[in-house]
């Protein structure tokens, strides 16, 4: 028995899973990475784009932001077979929940392309998705706190409108976590309940050094769970994992889904 077919034992064995991800399950799909060889911070200051930039200079923080998100997004990135694999694991019952570091909102796609599937016996199903750091596609007023697609507030920011603005009046912000900005506290206690609640925690993608979010496997075994960790590199939590595969997700994950489905 495999690492992965022993993972699968255990998944069907439990009764909460939860999987945590980390910017290399959006990687294969041609998300830039913030941080490594080649990351989207070794062409552009981190420090201007901090809450506290946006607050001073929001014009500035604008015109810079317009120039990171063509970086990021400057193309049609689509979900791929490990987004895939964990939405149809949620799908079928096996995965309670998604927490993830990212950003880029393709969870939410791969769930939402799920949605209407059935499970073998009948009962659609979906894995809730918990974006720690928001959503970089959403934009949100400082002052109301309205939400909005960010696609033409972004357009209106590159066309001159610097900062845009909503129609109380108030500053639009890119709906992420800033530099400066704490998570939401119902967003990482919530986090914290599946990891204490869950039989298996599965951390995918991520080289879990980041915090507090990276704390979350070591809170999961510390109640007991079974940890599994799929990730390329080696990370300062592999000590407490059960099963570690430096597999490649988009290879380990729609294995695992296929094996848990036998």
């Amino acid at each position: 028995m495999d690492d992965l077919e022993r993972l699968a034992d255990e998944i069907r064995d439990a009764e909460t899973v939860v999987a945590f991800t980390g910017a290399g399950i959006s990687a294969p799909s041609g998300v830039p990475t913030f941080r490594g060889d080649d990351g989207v911070w070794e062409r552009f200051d981190e420090g201007q784009f901090a809450y506290g930039r946006l607050q001073r200079d929001p014009a500035g923080f604008w015109a810079d932001r317009v120039d990171l998100q063509r970086e990021l997004f400057d193309g049609e990135f689509e979900p791929n077979a490990a987004h895939e694999a964990l939405a149809a694991m949620g799908r079928d019952g096996d995965l309670e929940a998604i927490l993830t570091q990212n950003t880029d909102g393709l969870h939410g796609e791969a769930a939402e392309a799920v949605r209407d599937g059935e499970t073998d016996d009948g009962h659609a199903g979906e894995p809730t998705v918990l974006e720690l750091h928001g959503n970089s596609q959403r934009v949100r007023c400082t002052d109301c706190g309205k939400r909005r697609n960010g696609e033409p507030i972004f357009e209106r920011a590159a066309e001159g409108e610097l900062p845009p603005t909503c129609d109380c009046g108030g500053v639009f912000k890119p709906d992420v976590v800033l530099f400066g900005e704490q998570l939401p506290g119902a967003v990482i206690q919530r986090a914290r309940s599946l990891a204490r609640e869950s039989d298996v925690f599965l951390a995918i993608g991520s080289s879990l050094v980041v915090e507090p979010a990276a704390s979350l496997p070591r809170l999961a075994a510390s109640t007991g769970a079974t940890v599994g960790i799929v990730n390329l590199g080696s990370t300062p939590r592999d000590d407490i994992a059960a099963v570690v595969s430096r597999a490649d997700v988009t290879d380990a994950l729609p294995r695992l889904r296929a094996l848990v489905a036998e």
